[in-house]
């Protein structure tokens, strides 16, 4: 039986407001949260309190007086968990019985307390002392080829853990340290730098606060960095227009209640944030941003004519940049008929949108991974750079290009050092400070690690926090092979997906949250991370511990280091774990020009700029200027059109930080229940002969011989445009190949899967 198909599902409030407040009321209550985690929220992000352990947006050296969002403050709250996952509860459960529970319900248990080993004949995690772990671990280390272990590391460990984590690895024999930027922003690293020299984006907090115009492609600030939403208010309050390219209407690009502002939450209006909102088609960014450019070069070659002031800065073009003939010409040959087509917008729409770019004096490029989950999402960066140097709109105040980063330090965690690329990593400081020949062999980033994994050459894995197995594209394929490695090791803080699928030898680590205080023989520790605008910041935690038996990351990987390697006079574990400081000098050593008075420098009120050349107008390109380029393709999904296809769109709720589900409602899209939906418009659910409520599966439509498919998923009417479905991360992403990713940074092609519908 089905229902009507209605009208598409929308919220009808903005973001943020008393929506926010309710939404991080629910997720308080369903947390347990500590009475305290109160006191701790209002620290967060703050001199001498905790950096947030969710998205990586900037932490003003003037903060408010509640520096937190909701998304923030609910990851916070889900840290300080009142609940536990103690001994007891391991005992009662068996590892097959809780893979058939949800994700929410896995994380809701509590926080780990205690080490625990895998006791494979009864299919439990049984306790352990930290010297058995960290022997035993290191036996299987030991027994194993280093080139067949993988050292992966989510996004949330800090500066110092990173480091000690990064040079391990090469202490113990390979390169294999893919992040869980391999997952999102990997295509900014390599795209970026291919086209500026910058690995990074360009931007700091400051040019927010001049800038003229923003073009914003693929994100949604409302639920995954809502703090951005206060500088883009004052933006726009002061005259700043913001277009938007996006599948999806967002609610937090469209309109913003201020919870700091008494007057606005009560009597006030919503502030409008977008000037133009265009639902570009799935990977049509290329063909939007041909357009944009085609219209300004048109623009100005009227202008030039006419002996009017010129439009495109030539003298910048001239000084700074390479490629640009090439590049005018092929604007000047594609047809709007071909860059409609693809983007799936109108003519007129871009020319206005482009109107907007041509009067402003400042222009800034925000984007998420809805720009670089895409098999050509690296052609896409080097569009929106192209749009960018038209203006000469890079390296100026108020200009610039800014990737939006998911995770608190997967920036700085690359900056120290976390990387599969030797000519990344500072191979020669290594030698002269630890008197240690590292490997000269690339590694291997996380689609090649599955690869290995799956012929059956990776063979070991140790996990420095995330949920990688739940993350990663692929499935059935992947997660079959997963338990046939010799051994995994997983450090975190509460249970998850890939804690379920141990190897034949494996060691669940419970470490501190970034809120409670590290207690080491000189005293409290603070850690270092480093935000999306290259600055880093100081974090200690003032909370009691959940548990005296947990460590901190840093004495974990320490503790593991010391027991796999032989001894060596200059590499001292122990002081490194008693003194933070002192693996912050090897970080200063190591980057001199970054990280040089490092201890002295991370308390100072906005952290402290380590620096970028683009930023500067140096460009570390092959041919020392800026590139533009010319794109091979008008769309960057890897898959074009065919009768009854269409490309997914895999999205976070409002009730999610990447594979962390805090509860069921996606308030900003009018959404909850069920994560098991497929969103569709209503045009194609008529073409399809589909209702709202109907239940059909989705079918990967790549063209190659393995099925990959989800059942089970319910049709529900949302706008969106003609040919684009949507649905979430994680539980879609059986239907994304391994191999189908981005041509040269190998992320996965989430943002534009190609699939059928079979009802």
């Amino acid at each position: 039986m089905t229902k009507n198909t209605g009208a598409p599902k929308e919220y009808h409030g903005p973001a943020g407001g008393w929506g926010s407040l309710i939404g991080l009321g629910k997720v308080a209550l369903a947390a347990r949260a500590n009475p305290a985690a109160t006191e701790t929220l209002l620290r967060q992000n703050k001199a001498e309190g905790h950096m947030c352990t969710s998205c990586a947006w900037a932490k003003p050296a003037h903060p408010h007086p509640f520096e937190f969002c909701e998304n923030g403050a609910k990851a916070t709250l889900w840290d300080l968990t009142t609940d536990r996952a103690a001994a007891d509860f391991f005992a009662e459960y068996s590892l097959a019985e809780l893979r058939s529970w949800p994700d929410y319900e896995l994380e809701r248990v509590g926080r780990l307390t205690q080490p625990m080993r895998y006791d494979a004949p009864i299919d439990r995690y049984v306790p352990v002392s930290w010297d058995e772990a960290f022997r035993g671990i290191a036996a299987e280390l030991k027994a194993l080829d280093p080139k067949s272990v993988t050292f992966y590391t989510s996004g949330k460990a800090a500066l110092e853990a990173s480091y000690l984590y990064a040079l391990f690895a090469r202490m113990y024999g390979n390169n294999n340290l893919p992040d869980s930027s391999n997952m999102c922003h990997e295509t900014t690293s390599v795209g970026l730098k291919k086209v500026i020299g910058s690995p990074v984006g360009t931007c700091t907090l400051e040019d927010l606060h001049h800038c003229d115009a923003i073009f914003y492609f693929g994100q949604n600030p409302g639920t995954n960095s809502p703090r951005i939403l206060h500088p883009l208010q004052e933006a726009v309050r002061r005259g700043c227009k913001i277009i938007v390219f996006n599948p999806l209407r967002e609610k937090g690009l469209i309109e913003f209640t201020n919870p700091q502002e008494p007057v606005q939450m009560t009597v006030g209006s919503p502030t409008d944030l977008a000037d133009m909102y265009l639902q570009v088609r799935p990977g049509g960014d290329i063909a939007a941003l041909m357009g944009l450019c085609k219209h300004v070069l048109a623009r100005d070659a009227a202008a030039r004519a006419a002996g009017e002031r010129e439009i495109v800065d030539r003298l910048f073009i001239e000084q700074h940049c390479h490629g640009f003939d090439e590049f005018a010409q092929q604007a000047e040959e594609t047809g709007w008929d071909e860059i409609e087509s693809n983007s799936g917008l109108l003519r007129a729409d871009l020319e206005a949108a482009a109107e907007v770019y041509i009067q402003a004096e400042n222009v800034m490029g925000i984007y998420g991974m809805g720009l670089t989950q895409h098999v050509h999402g690296s052609q896409s960066i080097g569009m929106l750079v192209n749009l960018l140097l038209l203006g000469g709109n890079i390296g100026r105040q108020g200009a610039g290009i800014t990737p939006i980063r998911g995770h608190s330090n997967v920036q700085g965690q690359r900056t120290v050092g976390i990387t599969e690329k030797t000519k990344l990593a500072p191979m020669q400081k290594y030698r002269e400070l630890f008197d240690f020949k590292p490997p000269q062999e690339d590694g291997h980033t996380t689609v090649e690690f599955l690869e290995a994994l799956l012929d059956g050459s990776n063979k070991g894995f140790v996990g420095l926090g995330g949920n990688l197995a739940r993350a990663v594209p692929d499935h059935p394929r992947v997660h079959e092979k997963w338990r046939d490695m010799a051994l995994t090791v997983n450090i975190a803080t509460k249970l998850n997906r890939t804690h379920l699928m141990p190897g034949k030898s494996a060691y669940l680590l419970p470490c501190l949250v970034r809120a409670e205080e590290d207690l080491q023989r000189s005293g409290p520790q603070t850690v270092t991370i480093e935000d999306s605008f290259s600055h880093i910041y100081g974090s200690i935690g003032k909370r009691r511990p959940a548990d005296v038996h947990l460590k901190s990351e840093l004495a974990i990987v320490a503790g593991i280091a010391k027991a796999t390697l032989p001894a060596h006079p200059k590499w001292k574990w122990d002081e490194w774990t008693a003194d933070y400081g002192k693996v912050r000098d090897l970080i200063a050593e190591t980057f001199p020009d970054e990280f040089h008075d490092m201890n002295d420098r991370m308390n100072q009120p906005g952290g402290f700029y380590r620096g970028n050349a683009a930023h500067e107008r140096m460009w570390k390109t092959d041919s020392g200027k800026a590139e533009f380029t010319a794109p091979s393709v008008m769309n960057a999904c890897g898959v074009g059109d065919a009768p009854d296809h269409f490309h997914l769109v895999t999205l976070r709720s409002n009730d999610q930080f990447n594979t962390t589900i805090y509860g069921h409602d996606d308030r900003l899209r009018g959404l909850k229940g069920s994560r098991m939906i497929v969103l569709m418009s209503p045009a194609d659910m008529a073409r399809q002969g589909l209702k709202e409520g109907d239940d059909v599966t989705l079918v990967c439509d790549t063209g190659d011989d393995e099925r990959r498919a989800v059942s089970g998923l319910t049709v529900t009417p949302y706008r969106l445009p003609d040919g684009c479905l949507a649905g979430y991360f994680p539980e879609l992403n059986p239907l994304v190949p391994l191999w189908y990713h981005d041509k040269l940074s190998k992320t996965p092609a989430a943002k534009g899967v190609p699939v059928r519908i079979e009802v």
